[in-house]
């Protein structure tokens, strides 16, 4: 009986060979958890589509924030929720919105503990829920929309954020924010571009996280699931436009695109594993059909593996503190 000569089984035989030659490595400061601040909540309120996510009061926002910050995770991206909507999003530009305000809390909290990070768009804040302001016909106007995202953009950084996620998917947004931040004396505060963003189905819970107000779609702005030049593209203007880091959404079904983006990209690569990617594995888990723990890790993994420096999870604060912060 020939026996085999090279046996790849050795190194995955005990576990301190399987961890001393991993690949990919999955470390606290890599991820990022998104956080949603309800205006005039007094108690956390759970999001049904979502198990284990709420929309925070201010008080349970700034102690979930402190236990991120415990736990090593890298950073926290912000999503405000206000009580009253209007054509315009206006108060996603109130200084005393329920975002910006919000921010100052947690930049008072946590300081430079780690990175906050602030939603510039302004589809919570609209009473249609689109993602910028609409002309005479109802289409979403593109350069209208960026006036709005360069007051948005100040009003953040005044509040506090050290880096802006714009994710409107606007022609020339992250040019238009990084000169109004410039002019503004913010020069320091970074913008996370969300260059590849697709019109894609996973996003439904988040719609329920932010109580959206959407009627119709998102198609006119946000890219073809078929398409990968059309990102490559996007990727080269946002660099052209001064992003310091590069964001696919979602990540799971679009993990080709972010090798793609990665491979080419001189900046950081983020990747945003999504509501309805979250809700898939948490459903199947309650179900008795995935062993949860192991799914999540897969998961995170394969995002890691395709190209991504950082990842944005709901899932950020209990993986952190399962793993080594090394």
């Amino acid at each position: 009986m020939a026996f085999p000569t090279h046996r790849p089984r050795r190194l995955r035989a005990m576990p301190a060979l399987r961890r001393l030659v991993a690949e990919t490595t999955l470390r606290p400061r890599q991820l990022v958890l998104p956080m949603f601040v309800k205006e005039g909540a007094t108690e956390p309120t759970p999001i049904g589509s979502m198990p284990g996510v709420v929309q925070h009061s201010r008080d349970s926002l700034r102690k979930a924030a402190v236990d991120a910050v415990t736990a090593g995770v890298g950073g926290l991206m912000l999503f405000g929720v206000p009580a009253r909507r209007d054509a315009t999003g206006s108060a996603g530009v109130d200084p005393d919105g329920v975002l910006n305000v919000a921010l100052r809390d947690l930049r008072a909290e946590v300081g430079d503990a780690t990175v906050i990070m602030a939603d510039t768009c302004l589809d919570e804040f609209t009473d249609h829920g689109h993602c910028g302001v609409l002309d005479d016909e109802g289409g979403v106007d593109n350069d209208a929309t960026l006036a709005v995202y360069a007051q948005m953009a100040v009003a953040q950084a005044d509040a506090g954020a050290h880096l802006l996620g714009p994710s409107g998917m606007m022609d020339g947004q992250v040019g238009v924010i990084r000169a109004a931040l410039d002019a503004a004396g913010h020069r320091d505060t970074g913008i996370l571009a969300y260059t590849a963003k697709y019109a894609s189905a996973f996003y439904g819970p988040f719609r329920e996280a932010v109580d959206s107000q959407l009627r119709g779609d998102r198609k006119t702005y946000q890219q073809d699931g078929g398409n990968i030049r059309e990102s490559l593209r996007e990727l080269a203007l946002d660099l052209e436009e001064g992003a310091d880091l590069v964001m696919v959404k979602p990540a799971m079904a679009y993990l080709d695109v972010l090798r793609a983006v990665a491979e080419v990209s001189d900046v950081p690569v983020a990747a945003y594993q999504v509501s309805g990617e979250y809700a898939m594995v948490e459903a199947a888990a309650a179900n008795g059909w995935l062993d949860r723990d192991r799914t999540i890790l897969e998961t995170l993994t394969a995002i890691r593996r395709a190209g991504a420096d950082v990842v944005l999870t709901y899932w950020a604060v209990e993986v952190a503190a399962r793993l080594d912060r090394d």
